[in-house]
């Protein structure tokens, strides 16, 4: 998988400034700016949805413990969980 600092290396730009480039944050030379963009494109960079949730928190998750899965009860609730979520 390819990482801002693989990004970097080869725009010859620190990671700070491929951060900014690629959430489009922050002021950014023109010419840095259109590197760090065919760099990202050249490499097939991706950005890491788990890693992003995971730095802010949010990994859209939900924990339900339930005493017996088979029981309707508690799968009607999981399901209008599921539903609703």
């Amino acid at each position: 998988m390819v990482s801002v600092k693989d990004v970097a290396k080869l725009a010859n730009v620190s990671t700070a400034t491929v951060s900014r480039v690629l959430s489009n944050t922050g002021k950014v030379k023109p010419k840095n700016q259109q590197r760090v963009l065919e760099a990202a494109k050249a490499l097939g960079y991706h950005p890491n949805n788990i890693g992003r949730q995971l730095r802010k928190m949010e990994t859209m998750t939900i924990l339900v413990v339930v005493p017996d899965i088979t029981n309707s009860f508690f799968s009607a609730i999981l399901r209008n969980i599921e539903n609703i979520a």
